[in-house]
């Protein structure tokens, strides 16, 4: 009988262990079932490249929300980006949104500049001042033409 009431014991330990490692990585992760902890921002970029769903929202190098939604506004034809922020970060309104890069080999995120206006963003609202994603290849193009052209 006691080696029943040991396995049933180990048992309910592993699964502890489990539910335990369960909640920590929906933690880690940003996955939560509630939405009280967070308000959404929109931002319109000229281009998104390098961004998409779940990508990291940062301000001064620490994640403080990630994109939740990217779209194409036909009407614009420019991407919009769902921001998803902690509630506990207030923005002025005059806050800009770019599209960043970690390097030259590293992936992309959005990088919140604050501004210094007296009001803040309220959930909902779009961030106007937004600066979008710039290509590296255009970048060399641009200088591989522009040396080229002056050596004529």
């Amino acid at each position: 009988m006691s080696e029943n009431t040991t396995e049933i014991a180990v048992g309910a330990g592993v699964l502890a262990l489990a539910l335990g490692f369960l909640v920590y990585a929906g933690q880690v992760t940003g996955f939560s079932t509630g939405s009280d902890d967070r308000y959404m921002l929109t931002a319109s970029f000229r281009s998104a490249e390098g961004v998409s769903v779940g990508t990291d929202v940062r301000l001064a190098g620490v994640k403080v929300g990630s994109i939740s939604d990217l779209t194409l506004n036909r009407d614009t034809f420019r991407a919009e980006a769902a921001l998803s922020l902690d509630r506990g970060i207030v923005l002025p309104d005059d806050t800009a949104a770019m599209i960043a890069s970690e390097g030259l080999l590293g992936g992309n995120f959005i990088e919140l500049v604050p501004g210094g206006s007296a009001f803040n963003f309220e959930d909902g609202q779009v961030i106007a001042d937004t600066q979008g994603s710039v290509s590296l290849i255009n970048l060399l193009l641009k200088f591989v033409t522009a040396s080229s052209g002056g050596s004529e």
